[in-house]
């Protein structure tokens, strides 16, 4: 392992086993940098969008965590009630978490707290919505990739100077296109800045979403 690489494996930094990996090269001398904080979908773990994350931004630092709630044995990062059925309350308790996580990362790693951009998978994507509509300030964009509405707020927060790139599917079986707008419509409405990039493909994510993410990333952020 690398000196610019740490591997937690123990239930540290509230509660997520973990990755973080600095930035590297060319990309740690430029300032600012972004740290890229990468959320898995159901089933997966720390080190499932490492690769995607050198893909979108080589070099950058990336913290990895590994949802901390189990369904049937697959790591997720909230309960649900059945497919596409959120347990809100303990969505906004994880949100919560991963929010106090990602502050306390960033004291145990140097990185600033003020230029983190998340990019998730289905359920980590669908977290990272509700972190940028619960703690507007913790997330300076997002690329979320086949998100849902994670809930509907009651008032909605000001995300003005906020980019958000949201890739879906038309043909997704999980997430239903009215799903998507909907979410692109709430987060419009709270100001940010959002692109929408429809695939004609299903939940999976390929090179086109990868493509399209990292121009979004360079052009936006």
């Amino acid at each position: 392992m690398s000196t610019n690489e740490k591997n937690i494996t123990g239930q540290e930094l509230v509660g997520y086993v973990h990755r973080f990996i600095a930035a590297s090269g060319s990309v740690a001398d430029q300032q600012p940098t972004p740290t890229l904080l990468l959320l898995h979908g159901t089933g997966g773990t720390e080190e499932d969008l490492l690769s995607l994350g050198n893909m979108l931004f080589p070099g950058a630092a990336m913290l990895s965590p590994r949802g901390n709630v189990l369904e049937d044995g697959m790591s997720r990062f909230f309960r649900r009630l059945a497919e596409g059925v959120f347990d809100l309350d303990d969505l906004h308790r994880r949100t919560g978490e991963l929010t106090a996580f990602v502050r306390a990362a960033a004291e145990t790693y140097h990185f600033d707290p003020s230029n983190v951009i998340a990019v998730g998978y289905s359920n980590g994507a669908n977290i990272a919505a509700s972190m940028l509509l619960s703690s507007p300030g913790v997330l300076r964009g997002a690329i979320l990739l086949r998100p849902m509405v994670p809930f509907i707020p009651d008032q909605l927060p000001d995300l003005s100077g906020t980019s958000v790139f949201v890739s879906a599917g038309r043909m997704d079986p999980i997430v239903p296109q009215a799903q998507t707008e909907q979410l692109i419509q709430l987060l419009q409405q709270a100001g940010a800045s959002v692109h929408a990039n429809w695939l004609n493909g299903g939940h999976g994510i390929g090179l086109e979403d990868v493509r399209a993410a990292r121009s979004w990333l360079v052009t936006n952020l």
